[in-house]
């Protein structure tokens, strides 16, 4: 037995080296038919001994098929990138580099950080994964997520075969970021034979990573491509090209293309030549990326609360198409408002099909002359991960069929209402898709945060047990629910749970779920900090309203006739006796004459460094400033951080006091 193991061990051993060569390095060093039969020795050896190691290149097919994704904490945070979109963005983020570098070296004369120089690499577009090994073996791989917490697929990774499931470093744990893709020529090749052929390959990949069957993630032949080191027990670089080649050094597959330069100038030259060849490349990017080389200045520059301060994403721009306009269906939403959809000629754009279109309302549809375009060409863009849009006809002429209006809602047949540019349906109280999307919006993260609650939960509790307020969701019972499909005892418990846990609520996140038109985050923030009680809030009047930031006259209008409303009356009456209580955060206004913010309208804008912009905006509220997401005449003072943009433009042409100094800032607070 001992002399079988060896062997084994020899051999898959041996077999990994092949892969390593074939799909990581693109060389392979043996026939197929070679390969082939050191495999099926290797199998037959593993039958023969009822034997399989972890690390057996039998392992990646993915037999087994799951029940769900567990969630997996990454060690180290995964963090998402800034974005410059043309040559001017790329500079302004160098300067604040250099900026940074200057101010530091200044005050260390002693301790100097090297010129910056920069790495660009690829930004592929597919799905990010986080390896994890532990003494060089494999324990782990896991999707983005949130950057904090993803989930875990390593059974789907493990079929990948560019990925090795042992390296030779094995001193302690380590994370390694990479990209998930299908290569297109694979993508072509694959939807030859399928009986539902793939869109593209962005989501084939994404697919394929999260589908609870590995044997179709290995049906797709993934590929992948490792960039970082997101964590290590000890092991440091002194820059990226010492990390690439750690990688490369442990056989992971590494971008064909990574180039170094010393000047900024460089890397905008090479950022225009590869945005020239972008087609040419047998995977999808959406961009390049560029970092700074040296690793020291990394620590030196840190992160904001989302980004390195070290790292800026170059996206490619939009790309625009011409295509055939085919139809436009009208679809309802939450409000009753009728939203008009455009279908056209499947087109690619950047890798990606292209078939359903944005149009915002009729006024979108006059203002593009798309009245008679129904049959005609029109012009249509898609930017990065946007839906994409429909820009207008290719010609002026009216060659084309009408698009006609609706007179009644297409799904519960009632007269329509044109509003502005908006057609509305006013049947609140049978119009299927505005009963199911008040329901979701309700239970949805920003609002009641009821966990485990989705749109099919929604439209299931519609279906079969008549739910169609938001009310009725704190009358069903477990008796209720769990006869249903897909629903078991856990499932049913813990959506009860939730229910019961969401009773207790702040009152701005109460008025936000109750849909109030015409309303975001933002206003109901106001009202519950100005009114601190839901029943002074309903009994308030248009006048008092358009008194407070960002309140207008309209909105004040749409507020006073929801809370006058008999049918919202009678759901918050209900969702008041079901024990729901929203309350609001009585947070304590410091009342001193000399507070410089007492009494202020104040917008924040940019990215703080030293405080996120929630945490600065309650503290100035608890200094009784008045905090609002636009800029007017009534703003007193504008607080720009990093990256501040038309906010910081506005406030500058109408002469509004600006702070873009962060330590003046906390002094101003008292905070320095």
């Amino acid at each position: 037995m001992k002399d079988s193991l060896e062997a084994m061990k020899a051999l898959i051993e041996q077999i990994n080296r092949h892969n390593y060569a074939y799909y990581t390095l693109d060389k392979p060093d043996i026939s197929d038919a070679e390969w082939d039969k050191l495999y099926d020795r290797l199998a037959a050896m593993e039958r023969e001994t009822g034997i399989v190691l972890p690390n057996s290149p039998t392992q990646r097919v993915g037999d087994q098929l799951l029940k769900g994704f567990d969630e997996h904490k990454h060690r180290a945070r995964l963090w998402s990138l800034d974005k410059a979109q043309n040559h001017e963005d790329l500079m302004l983020w160098y300067n604040r580099v250099q900026k940074l570098v200057n101010e530091y070296n200044n005050q260390h004369p002693d301790d100097q950080l090297p010129q910056p120089s920069f790495v660009i690499e690829l930004k592929f577009d597919g799905l990010t994964l986080n390896l994890t090994y532990d003494q060089g073996v494999l324990v782990q791989a896991a999707t983005r997520g949130n950057g904090t917490v993803g989930e875990g697929i390593l059974a789907q990774v493990r079929t990948i075969r560019s990925i090795p499931m042992e390296i030779p470093y094995r001193e302690g744990v380590i994370e390694i970021q990479g990209e998930g893709i299908m290569n297109l020529s694979v993508l072509e090749q694959y939807n030859k034979t399928a009986a539902e052929p793939l869109k593209n390959a962005r989501n084939a990949a994404a697919g394929a990573l999260r589908n609870l069957n590995p044997k179709i993630t290995a049906s797709r032949k993934l590929n992948a491509y490792f960039y970082n080191v997101g964590y290590t027990d000890g092991l440091a670089f002194s820059d990226h090209r010492e990390m690439v080649e750690f990688l490369r050094n442990n056989r992971f597959k590494v971008s064909p293309y990574v180039h170094f330069y010393d000047s900024i100038e460089e890397v905008a030259r090479e950022l225009d030549q590869v945005t020239s060849m972008r087609h040419t490349f047998d995977f999808l990017i959406d961009g390049l990326v560029v970092k700074v080389n040296d690793m020291r200045t990394r620590e030196v520059l840190g992160y904001t609360d989302k980004f390195p301060r070290w790292a800026v994403a170059f996206k490619f721009e939009a790309e625009e198409a011409v295509t055939t306009l085919l139809s436009v269906s009208w679809e309802v939403g939450r409000t009753g408002k009728i939203t008009p959809v455009a279908k056209v000629e499947p087109v690619d754009i950047a890798g990606v099909t292209v078939q359903n279109c944005t149009l915002n309302n009729i006024g979108d549809i006059e203002r593009k002359n798309l009245k008679h375009a129904l049959g005609s060409q029109v012009y249509i863009r898609r930017s990065n991960d946007v839906i994409p849009e429909l820009l207008g006809k290719v010609t002026e002429e009216a060659d084309g069929q009408e698009i006609v209006y609706p007179e009644h809602c297409p799904s519960c047949g009632s007269q329509l209402e044109l509003k502005g540019a908006h057609l509305f349906c006013l049947n609140r109280l049978e119009c299927r898709p505005q009963l199911i999307g008040r329901i979701t919006h309700f239970a949805s993260r920003d609002a009641m945060d009821i966990e485990t609650f989705s749109i099919m939960t929604a439209e299931q509790l519609y279906q079969e047990l008549g739910v169609r307020d938001p009310a009725d969701l704190y009358q069903l019972q477990f008796d209720d629910l769990v006869k249903l499909e897909r629903f078991g005892d856990k499932k049913a418990s813990n959506l009860l749970a939730a229910f019961e846990k969401s009773k207790h609520c702040d009152l701005a996140s109460f008025l936000f779920a109750l849909g109030i038109p015409n309303t975001g985050k933002t206003t109901t923030k106001v009202l519950a900090d100005h009114y601190r009680s839901l029943q002074k809030l309903m009994e308030a009047t248009p006048e008092e309203l358009v008194t407070l930031n960002d309140i207008g006259g309209i909105v004040a209008d749409s507020i006073v006739s929801f809370f006058r409303d008999p049918v919202m009356q009678d759901s918050i009456e209900r969702l008041l006796q079901a024990g729901v209580n929203p309350v609001s955060d009585d947070a304590p206004v410091i009342m001193n004459a000399d507070n410089p913010f007492f009494g202020k309208t104040v917008v924040l804008t940019g990215t703080l460094t030293t405080m996120s912009r929630d945490d600065a905006g309650k503290k100035l509220e608890s200094m009784g400033a008045k905090i609002t997401g636009s800029v007017s005449k009534k703003t007193d003072i504008v607080i720009a951080g990093e990256s501040a943009g038309s906010k910081l433009k506005k406030a500058q042409e109408l002469g509004i006091r600006i702070i873009d100094n962060e330590q003046e800032l906390l002094q101003l607070m008292g905070e320095a």
